[in-house]
C-alpha cells in the first residue's frame, strides 16, 4: 500500500507544493554531501525520481534550489539565536551561554544545513552566505556588549571588535565540534563562555602590546 512501491503510472501524484518540498529536502542532502559545484541537476532529479525538467520548473536550475535551501537554513539559525537573546533583562553571561548553546544545538540538529552554510557559496550567490550570517549575529552581540561596556565606563566603540572576536570563536569552534561531537554541546558552550566571560571580566580599558615594535 505504500505509495513509493506503487507503479509510477498509478501512484498518487504530489501537489506542486509537496513536490517542491521534496526537491528542497533532496537538494539539501546532496548539497551537504557534495557542495554546490559538484552537485548536478541530474543527480537531484535522479534521487527525487523525477525528470530534470521538473527541477527546472520549480527552481529554474541548481542555483535557484540552492538559494532556497540556504535561505531556509539562515532563517532557522537566526531565529534560534534571536530567541536565545530576546530576554534583555537576563544577565549578559546568561545571554552568552544561551546563544552559544543555541548555535551548537542548531549544528547538532541540522548537520546537513550547517555543512551547506560553511561551504563556499557560488560567486553568483550573494545572499545567505555564512560570512553574512555571522555579520548579522555579530551585530546582535555588539548591541549587548555596547550596553555592558558603557555601564562599566569602557569605550563603547570597542563593542564592534569584541563582538566579531566572540562570534568568530563560536563559529570556528562549532565547525570543529561538528566533526568531533565530543564533548557534549553543553560542555562546549560552558567552556566557550568561560573563556570569553572571564576574559571580558578582566578587560583592560586601554590594552597594548607588552613588547614594543620599536625595539
Amino acid at each position: 500500500m505504500a505509495e513509493k512501491e506503487a507503479p509510477r503510472g498509478r501512484s498518487t501524484r504530489m501537489s506542486g507544493k509537496e513536490r517542491r518540498e521534496q526537491l528542497v529536502a533532496v537538494g539539501r542532502r546532496v548539497f551537504a554531501e557534495k557542495g554546490f559545484d559538484m552537485t548536478t541537476v541530474e543527480e537531484i532529479a535522479a534521487r527525487a525520481k523525477v525528470s530534470k525538467p521538473i527541477v527546472y520548473e520549480h527552481f529554474g536550475g541548481k542555483e535557484g534550489l540552492y538559494a532556497v535551501v540556504v535561505d531556509r537554513e539562515v532563517s532557522t539559525l537566526l531565529a534560534d539565536l534571536e530567541d536565545s537573546l530576546k530576554n534583555q533583562r537576563a544577565h549578559p553571561r546568561v545571554l552568552m551561554e544561551r546563544a552559544a548553546l543555541a548555535f551548537l544545538s542548531y549544528i547538532d540538529e541540522n548537520e546537513d544545513g550547517f555543512r551547506i552554510l560553511v561551504r563556499d557559496s557560488p560567486v553568483s550567490h550573494s545572499l545567505g552566505t555564512f560570512s553574512s550570517l555571522l555579520t548579522d549575529v555579530a551585530q546582535r552581540v555588539e548591541e549587548i556588549l555596547a550596553t555592558q561596556l558603557k555601564l562599566h565606563s569602557y569605550p563603547s566603540r570597542d563593542a564592534t571588535l569584541y563582538a566579531q572576536m566572540l562570534v568568530g570563536m563560536v563559529a570556528y569552534t562549532g565547525q570543529w565540534w561538528l566533526e568531533t561531537r565530543k564533548p557534549a554541546k553543553e560542555v562546549v558552550a560552558a567552556r566557550m563562555v568561560n573563556l570569553s566571560w572571564h576574559g571580558l571580566s578582566a578587560l583592560q580599558k586601554k590594552p597594548s602590546l607588552r613588547e614594543s615594535t620599536d625595539g
